[in-house]
C-alpha cells in the first residue's frame, strides 16, 4: 500500500484511511485537497523569532533532502505571537493521500456529557469582563484609536478526552474545512494534543498558485431553518460584518501583492456555513512572483491578519494583550504543512482547543467593529466553542461557564 523513502512513506493509502489509522501521540492534518498523517519527530525546528521562521524551516527541509529523504515534509503549529516558539518538525513517517479524510459516515457518537461532566477550571475572561472589554474596544474604534480589534475568550475543563474519536467527530461535522490533532511536548498534564476543525484557509501554495480564504463577519446558527437563512441572508447585508470582512480581504490582498501578480479579490463576500456559524468568506487568489517564496513565508507576511488580531495589528495586539487575560498560545495561529519544494497549505488555528490527559483548554474569539454589541459579541464566542463542545458531548458546559 505503501511506498517507503528513506523514513518517509508515499501513501496510496486513501485519506479515510489514514484518519482511520491515526492514534493519540500522532500528527494528522486534513483539507478537502490533502490528508497528512505523520509519526515520530525526525527533526524538530529550534526556536525562531517570526521574521526568521520560514527561513529556518526552509534550510531543515533541504538538510533533511541532502540527507537522503527524497519527499520531506515539514508539519506543525504557529502561535499567535510572532516572538513565542513554534512547533515545526520532520517526521520520521509520514503518509499523504489526495482529498479530505472527514467522512461523515465514520463518525462515532461522543460520549454522553452525563456520563463524565467535566469540572470548569477557568472562564477567562468571564462573560462580565468579556462583554466590558467588548465596550472598551467599541470606545477606542468610535475614538479613532482602532479600527477593528478581536477579542476572546478561553474555557479550561477538567476532563479525559478520546483524542482519535473527538478528531473523526470534528472532520465529519467540517467536511469542507481543515481538521487537525498536532502532537505537542508533554507538560504537566501529560501528552498534549492541539486539535480542532478550522473553517478558514490562511494561505496556500502549489507551484506559482497562491490561494487564501479570509473570513470575517459571523453570526450563530439556528436550528429552525426559516430562522437560520434569516440569519444567513441578514449577514450578507450586514454594514457592520461586511465593513469587518473588508478590512480583512483588502488587507489579504495588499499583503499579497509584493510578492505576487495577478492578485483577484471578489466583489462581494459569499457564505460559509458550518454546522455552528455562518461566515462571510472571500477566495482570493493570486500568481506568485519568486518560485523561491515558500508557502509558510507567505503565510507570515499575512499573519495575524485583522481576522484574528485587528487593525492596525500593533495597537490591536496591545488591547488583546491588555484585555483578554490569558495566553493565546497557538490559537489564532496557523497550522498546516509544507514540502521542500516550498508547497503548503496553513490553516488559522480556529474551532480548538489544547488536550492534556486529564484537562482541556478551548479557545474562541469575536471581531470588535463600531456596530459590535457586547452581548452578541458574546454569543458569537459561545456560537464558536459550541464546535468543539458538541464534539465532546459537552455543550451543556457553556451554562456553567457563562
Amino acid at each position: 500500500m505503501n511506498d517507503r523513502l528513506h523514513g518517509h512513506y508515499l501513501s496510496r493509502s486513501s485519506a479515510a484511511d489514514l484518519r482511520a489509522h491515526y492514534e493519540t501521540g500522532a500528527t494528522l492534518f486534513s483539507s478537502p485537497g490533502h490528508t497528512l498523517l505523520a509519526s515520530g519527530k525526525r527533526s524538530i525546528l529550534p526556536p525562531q523569532s517570526g521574521s526568521a521562521l520560514a527561513g529556518a524551516a526552509a534550510d531543515l527541509l533541504r538538510s533533511a533532502r541532502r540527507d537522503g529523504t527524497a519527499t520531506p515534509v515539514m508539519i506543525g503549529a504557529v502561535p499567535f505571537l510572532a516572538d513565542a516558539p513554534a512547533h515545526l518538525f520532520i517526521p520520521e513517517h509520514v503518509m499523504m493521500a489526495t482529498g479530505p479524510a472527514n467522512l461523515p459516515a465514520a463518525t462515532p457518537q461522543a460520549p454522553p456529557a452525563r456520563a463524565r461532566f467535566p469540572r470548569t477550571i477557568a472562564s477567562v475572561p468571564t462573560q462580565d469582563q468579556y462583554q466590558r472589554a467588548v465596550a472598551q474596544a467599541v470606545e477606542r474604534i468610535r475614538a479613532g484609536r482602532l479600527e477593528k480589534v478581536v477579542l476572546s475568550r478561553s474555557l479550561t475543563l477538567e476532563t479525559e478526552i478520546d483524542v482519535a474519536g473527538l478528531l473523526a467527530r470534528l472532520g465529519a461535522r467540517n467536511a469542507h474545512g481543515y481538521t487537525f490533532a498536532i502532537d505537542l511536548a508533554p507538560d504537566h498534564d501529560g501528552r498534549r494534543t492541539l486539535i480542532g476543525a478550522s473553517p478558514e484557509l490562511l494561505l496556500s501554495r502549489h507551484g506559482t498558485r497562491v490561494r487564501c480564504h479570509p473570513l470575517a463577519g459571523s453570526i450563530p446558527r439556528s436550528a429552525d431553518p426559516h430562522e437560520d437563512q434569516r440569519r444567513a441572508q441578514g449577514l450578507l447585508q450586514s454594514e457592520k460584518d461586511l465593513h469587518e470582512h473588508a478590512l480583512v480581504a483588502d488587507m489579504v490582498a495588499d499583503s499579497l501583492r509584493p510578492y505576487c501578480h495577478s492578485v483577484t479579490v471578489p466583489a462581494v463576500p459569499s457564505l460559509i456555513a458550518t454546522p455552528t456559524m455562518w461566515h462571510l468568506g472571500s477566495e482570493v487568489t493570486a500568481q506568485l512572483n519568486e518560485p523561491g517564496m515558500s508557502s509558510l513565508a507567505l503565510a507570515m507576511a499575512l499573519h495575524p491578519t485583522p481576522a484574528v488580531c485587528g487593525h492596525p495589528a500593533a495597537l490591536a495586539r496591545s488591547f488583546i494583550s491588555e484585555a483578554e487575560g490569558f495566553d493565546r498560545g497557538f490559537f489564532a495561529g496557523l497550522v498546516g504543512w509544507m514540502d521542500a519544494n516550498g508547497d503548503g497549505e496553513w490553516a488559522v488555528t480556529l474551532r480548538c482547543a489544547e488536550v492534556g490527559t486529564h484537562s482541556a483548554t478551548l479557545y474562541a474569539g469575536a471581531g470588535i467593529v463600531a456596530g459590535s454589541d457586547p452581548e452578541l459579541e458574546f454569543l458569537e464566542t459561545s456560537g464558536k466553542l459550541r464546535t468543539m463542545l458538541r464534539a465532546m458531548g459537552l455543550e451543556a458546559v457553556l451554562e456553567e461557564a457563562a
